[in-house]
């Protein structure tokens, strides 16, 4: 009995074959496995060439003129019609540092023609969730009564020691 299994992408094809090699003449055997083999390396070259070719278009967005490589990561990434802005931080929560915050986000998303009107889905990580509960307000300014889904968490402390407030954001553009 031979049993060959691959995968191809996402999808999983198991192909089986099955021989009674005993009952088979000797000539037979070799050319049953032969055809066998070369079904394999056929069907396993199109399973590396579908691998190979599994890239998607990003297209980034930096303050700068490169890429930010000290902490690893884009300002913005959009794949399709989806915009993902990192965490952007403030070290105070004041509602001039959640407008000013909000502005910089919505720097981010203008760089693929979206607004805070674009966002879907909102990530609020604070160290004084209280105080931003004072000073919602500010925020909910920023998207003019259109809110996404958003998730708030008061963690103890963020990636820059000094930051108080850290927001990322996932925003839409329409389909064209």
């Amino acid at each position: 009995m031979v049993l060959f299994a691959f995968q191809h992408s996402t999808e999983r094809f198991i192909l089986f074959h099955i021989i009674s090699i005993s009952r088979l003449p000797t000539f037979m055997k070799m050319k049953s496995m032969k055809a066998i083999f070369i079904v394999f390396l056929l069907l396993a070259g199109t399973a590396a060439t579908a691998q190979t070719n599994n890239t998607i278009d990003k297209k980034k967005f930096h303050f700068g003129a490169e890429q930010d490589t000290s902490a690893g990561y884009a300002q913005a990434v959009k794949v399709d019609n989806v915009i993902y802005v990192s965490g952007t931080v403030a070290r105070d929560i004041t509602p001039a540092s959640i407008k000013r915050l909000y502005q910089t986000i919505e720097r981010s998303l203008a760089a693929f023609g979206a607004t805070l009107q674009n966002v879907v889905k909102e990530n609020l990580y604070t160290t004084d969730i209280e105080a931003m509960k004072t000073h919602n307000e500010a925020r909910k300014e920023m998207y003019k009564r259109d809110y996404p889904a958003a998730t708030w968490v008061q963690i103890s402390r963020l990636y820059m020691p000094d930051a108080r407030l850290e927001i990322e954001v996932i925003a839409h553009l329409p389909k064209k």
